[in-house]
């Protein structure tokens, strides 16, 4: 794959600048996760600053879970197949659409854990606990 990237500095250090497409494809191929645009948004804040505790919570467990999946390497698909699941109920999840109960929280955690289990038992006692 050729770049096509322009170096310019920025605050004083050097900094690469790449096509949007170049550098998504980039994220692609080092299996990062792209860009947090597919990630559920936080809400608006308050007038005074802060966010909306309900709202802040769905939220930020949406993201836990959308970052936890991919940093595993598993699908929507496969995450709710290990949780028993459906995956469109995941994808609702994942996106902030629902607030979930706690069963399904704790299937989902547990499916997490287990496969992080299996892709590397040392790995787990690094992660702090949700």
């Amino acid at each position: 794959m050729k770049l096509h990237a322009q170096t310019i500095e920025v605050g004083g250090q050097r900094v690469a600048v790449l096509p949007e497409p170049e550098y998504l494809k980039l994220l692609e191929l080092s299996g990062l996760a792209t860009l947090d645009s597919d990630m559920p948004d936080l809400p608006k804040k308050l007038p005074g600053g802060g966010y909306p505790a309900l709202e802040y919570l769905r939220a930020n467990l949406a993201r836990d879970i959308v970052q936890a999946r991919r940093d595993l390497g598993l699908s929507q698909a496969e995450l709710a197949r290990r949780a028993g699941m459906l995956p469109a109920a995941l994808n609702r999840i994942e996106r902030g659409r629902v607030d979930p109960g706690v069963s399904t929280v704790e299937k989902i955690d547990r499916a997490l854990k287990a496969a992080e289990m299996r892709a590397s038992p040392t790995r787990s006692a690094a992660r702090p606990k949700r």
